[in-house]
């Protein structure tokens, strides 16, 4: 069956100067919690690409079907694109797209630079992973958690899925591990930006990539936002440190 995409889920794509950015949203979001940072940069000058990553921005019967394979060959066909008409690229990526960002430059000698806005890095603790493993073998593919934005702003809203999708949820998870162990491979300049209060993806997962990248680090915590930062209380300073760091790796 095919899904409707959702209004304001598009993906969205400018062509401005010889320096890209490729931008990435996160697991059951869409490109509407990263269209306000890829405006932003587009309207700096910069070539960006966002593309809504299968199975998103649908209906949550679309993404069950999906896996990391699908969502990380989506992210390294547009960085192949986007770096075939510009000369330098940076990635951006919020919670899985940080994952997909990582994946992406450990497998691309290309990028430039990378920005990691509250990256989902590792995967669950034991006993959670046991818990998905039991909810799948009883039959149950979607888990209703009230759909809640985690999201601090009054009134924002990243029209994500009201639930998690359990057999992409799982397929997330196991390949974390393999992102996790490359890391130390990335060299590229990066920006990690991580909210003190995330009720989504635990800041360790910052400190832990921090530790582990093996390029120079830039390192901004906000105090003002939960997990989609970039839509947020702090989504100014969100869009200023990316749009600065940008400039600083690609230039002007």
């Amino acid at each position: 069956m095919t899904y409707a995409v959702l209004p304001g889920c598009e993906p969205f794509s400018f062509t401005g100067s010889s320096s890209g950015v490729l931008v990435l949203h996160g697991f059951t979001g869409n490109p509407s919690s990263m269209r306000p940072l890829a405006d932003r940069l587009a309207n700096a000058g910069y070539s960006v690409e966002l593309p809504r990553l299968p199975g998103h921005g649908t209906a949550i019967e679309d993404i069950l079907t999906t896996t990391w394979s699908d969502w990380s060959g989506t992210a390294l066909s547009a960085f192949d694109e986007l770096a075939a008409r510009t000369e330098r690229v940076c990635v951006v990526g919020l919670s899985m797209g940080g994952a997909l960002t990582a994946f992406v430059a450990e497998q691309r000698d290309g990028v430039a630079g990378c920005v990691f806005i509250n990256p989902l890095i590792k995967p669950p603790v034991p006993e959670l992973m046991a818990l998905l493993d039991d909810a799948l073998a009883s039959g149950l593919s979607v888990f209703d958690d009230g759909g809640a934005p985690d999201i601090k702003k009054p009134g924002a809203d990243e029209l994500a899925y009201a639930g998690w999708p359990l057999p992409a949820l799982k397929s997330l998870v196991s390949n974390l591990p393999t992102v996790g162990a490359a890391l130390g491979t990335i060299t590229a300049s990066s920006l990690v930006i991580t909210s003190r209060e995330d009720h989504t993806v635990p800041t360790d997962n910052s400190l832990d990539l921090v530790a582990a990248l093996a390029g120079p680090v830039e390192h901004i915590w906000l105090d003002d936002s939960y997990h989609v930062a970039t839509i947020d209380n702090d989504q100014e300073l969100v869009e200023l440190s990316t749009l600065s760091f940008v400039e600083r790796v690609l230039g002007a």
